[in-house]
């Protein structure tokens, strides 16, 4: 055998210096023979398809439902009895009859569910993908742009094959998560995001029973108050069509922008024996998303912690004033909510590292100091009419100075519709033009 400088495997290997040399060594001997050279990309394709089926899009959601409901299922998910089903009807019927009191908002319910785990994973699916996409999208990106241009020339198929393996390694990780946080949700919209359909309240009978085991409070009590929470939410997305995309769109921001662990991705592939489908699996598992944030990320999600905080405020806000004088245990079950999404369980801490993104609202009692305070001196209809628009929001600053907020702003019975509409405009669009014929300030 010749040992002429150039024809040894290492000089031929085009990803030599860079994350994938030892997975193109291991391909070269495992499929290229004692001789070494170039694999056989049509065999280690073959190879590779049992864990990289065919899909559109950077993540295989086949996989990261089928791996969702695997973790959902380490545990007992019963399907829900009728008896339940009835229970939660009756509760979300109940919850909105009181939050008619609470808020001029109407209902925004259609439909009642009791889910089980593996109905919530299939049921929130369609909104995961909006919201995970772009960061797995910012994945298969950062492998292709780890390797040096010319090496990148020369990869070929193979490129394209490890893109789909990150996409795999992507699809793993969520599948854990949202399997994970299927463990710890309550309804519907329990983390201020709206994961199902329009205008269906949904709760968890299982988790909320789990739930409810932990409290000195009834089950019922705690039942109901799910129930008005969940109303709660569904009514505010309902009525602030904007919401909704508002805040899917922030999400989807955060992770086009989202800074990939390329190191992560590099260790794992140089970990690969590509002639041991099990190795290529057990790859898959653990974080790709546990670098710093940038400061342009951090200010990102800031920004989205702000617009949950204020959501969760308003439910909070709205669900205490309609069981202010009809149940006592209310203030009980309001503490240990907020403490509980201000902090998060350990199956959302699992959802932050697998997928890189918390979905606290470290801000809630800000936030529902700031709607109850502006409902004390201006009332309901201020209050929510504080939703008309995104550019009306309270900011950070706002929440810092929650008893302030629009301290100096006339009430509504003092403004007649014309003021109020041209006030509204000029927030939204800037004062308007004065004309030629103004005079200038003196």
């Amino acid at each position: 055998m010749s040992n002429t400088p150039g024809d040894g495997p290492d000089e031929q290997n085009p990803f030599k210096g860079t994350p994938f040399e030892q997975l193109f060594s291991g391909l070269s001997g495992g499929l290229g023979g004692a001789g070494g050279g170039m694999p056989d990309l049509s065999a280690l394709m073959s190879q590779m398809q049992a864990f990289m089926q065919p899909h559109d899009g950077p993540v295989n959601w086949a996989v990261v439902t089928d791996t969702a409901r695997k973790v959902s299922a380490q545990e007992a998910d019963p399907t829900p009895s009728q008896a339940q089903r009835d229970a939660v009807a009756d509760a979300v019927r109940l919850a909105d009859h009181w939050l008619d009191e609470a808020t001029d908002f109407p209902s925004g319910v259609s439909t009642t569910a009791a889910w089980s785990r593996a109905e919530w994973i299939v049921e929130t699916t369609d909104v995961w993908k909006r919201l995970v996409e772009p960061i797995a999208g910012s994945a298969v990106g950062a492998l292709g742009n780890a390797l040096p241009e010319e090496a990148r020339a020369m990869a070929g198929p193979l490129l394209g094959m490890l893109g789909k393996a990150t996409g795999a390694m992507v699809a793993s990780q969520v599948g854990q998560g949202v399997g994970a946080l299927s463990s710890e949700v309550l309804g519907a919209s329990d983390i201020g995001l709206p994961l199902g359909p329009d205008g269906k309240a949904a709760l968890l009978p299982a988790n909320v029973d789990a739930f409810a085991a932990e409290l000195d409070v009834s089950a019922d009590d705690v039942l109901l108050y799910l129930a008005l929470r969940e109303a709660a939410h569904q009514r505010l997305f309902a009525n602030a069509p904007w919401l909704r995309e508002h805040l899917i769109g922030a999400v989807t921001a955060y992770g086009q922008g989202i800074e990939i662990n390329t190191a992560g991705i590099e260790e794992k592939l140089r970990e690969i024996d590509p002639t041991n489908p099990m190795a290529m699996q057990s790859a898959m598992e653990g974080g790709l998303f546990d670098l710093a944030k940038s400061p342009a990320q951090q200010a990102a999600l800031e920004r989205l912690e702000i617009t949950l905080a204020l959501v969760e405020g308003w439910v909070d806000e709205v669900v205490s004033q309609a069981t202010e004088t009809r149940m006592p245990t209310a203030a009980k079950l309001q503490e240990t909510v907020r403490r509980r999404r201000a902090a998060g369980g350990p199956a959302e801490d699992a959802f932050a590292a697998l997928v890189g993104l918390e979905l606290r609202p470290r801000r809630l009692r800000d936030a529902s100091t700031l709607w109850g305070s502006l409902r004390t001196r201006q009332g309901t209809e201020a209050r929510d009419g504080v939703w008309m628009h995104p550019d009306l929001l309270p900011t950070a600053a706002d929440l810092d100075d929650p008893l302030g907020f629009r301290e100096d702003a006339a009430s509504p019975e003092s403004l007649s519709d014309e003021d109020f509409d041209a006030g509204l405009r000029e927030l939204l669009d800037g004062p308007a033009d004065p004309g030629p014929d103004a005079q200038p300030d003196e």
